[in-house]
């Protein structure tokens, strides 16, 4: 059993807990926790999610545990268990791909997933200015399938007539978002948003409070980051307007501030970060004007997806 190094999945719980590349161990204790009211199941993705592939438990207490999973559309398998361990160790193989013979051993039964539904094409001056929309947002990297689908879907939404269905705006993002993937394998090596990732941890830990693609806008990134704070002394952001910015090769704009709102602590933070961006290897440009954002740039916007 491994104990240590990330499984590529995430877990979501009913509780509304969201645990992603975990270890094995914690996927098991995860497995061996749920049962009682309000976490009775866990929902498994791979990273990157897959459309239509995924894996579910759903057990609660006195009961069996009834592990499913899913291959593709079409396919959709099921089976009953009559403790944890068994569905960790199947989950825990299902995660690493472990090629065939992962699911060995276990009666598995097709789960009916009823008649599959006809989904009408869109028109094609709906489709390309929903694929614009749903590309901008693909290519920063932040969206899941599910909240892509909802942009899809309200994207052009007018008073009551919505010209996109869900099971519409489903397929539209299923078919981009494995565009993306294609692409995305073909990327080596560490890329730029990996290196904002490493930046802002490490400032995060460092007790500066650090969100990337936080909030809609500067404005609402300020009045908003403050219930972030725990016991940070400072904060550094960037909205999402400036991810679509560095989508298009724009480069960051990075805001920060200190939490007691002085000048002194303000202009402390923004080097610090200047420092943090600079140790993961990115170009920053500030001139220590506390009332100025930190740019950051040239940048490649390789953000690769999770889900």
């Amino acid at each position: 059993m491994e104990i240590d190094g990330g499984l590529d999945i995430k877990v979501e719980t009913e509780n509304w807990q969201t645990h992603t590349r975990i270890s094995a161990l914690r996927l098991r204790e995860l497995v061996a926790r749920i049962g009682g009211a309000g976490d009775r199941f866990l929902i498994v993705q791979r990273i990157p999610d897959l459309p239509d592939v995924f894996a579910q438990v759903w057990h609660e207490e006195g009961g069996d545990f009834r592990l499913e999973h899913r291959l593709s559309e079409a396919e959709f398998y099921g089976t009953n268990l009559d403790g944890p361990d068994r569905v960790a160790d199947l989950l825990t193989g299902w995660a690493r791909q472990a090629g065939a013979g992962w699911d060995a051993g276990v009666d598995w039964e097709p789960v009916d997933l009823g008649p599959r539904e006809e989904v009408p094409e869109l028109p094609d001056e709906v489709r390309e200015k929903v694929e614009e929309r749903v590309r901008t947002r693909l290519h920063c990297g932040y969206d899941s399938r599910k909240v892509l689908t909802e942009i899809a879907e309200d994207y052009l939404v007018d008073g009551d007539e919505r010209p996109v269905s869900r099971a519409q705006a489903s397929r539209l993002v299923d078919r981009l978002w494995l565009e993306r993937l294609a692409e995305q394998a073909l990327w080596e090596g560490v890329s730029d948003p990996d290196r904002i990732t490493r930046a802002f941890e490490a400032l995060d830990a460092s007790g500066i409070t650090a969100r990337e693609n936080f909030a809609c806008c500067r404005g609402c990134g300020l009045a908003e980051i403050g219930a972030e704070r725990e016991d940070a002394r400072g904060f550094v952001f960037f909205h999402q307007q400036v991810t679509e910015h560095a989508v298009e090769g724009y480069g960051l704009a990075l805001h920060y501030g200190g939490f007691d709102g002085s000048a002194e602590t303000t202009t402390a933070v923004g080097h610090e970060v200047l420092a943090a961006l600079r140790t993961a290897g990115l170009s920053a440009d500030w001139d220590g004007d506390p009332d100025k954002a930190i740019d950051v740039k040239p940048l490649t916007w390789h953000k690769r997806l999770v889900g």
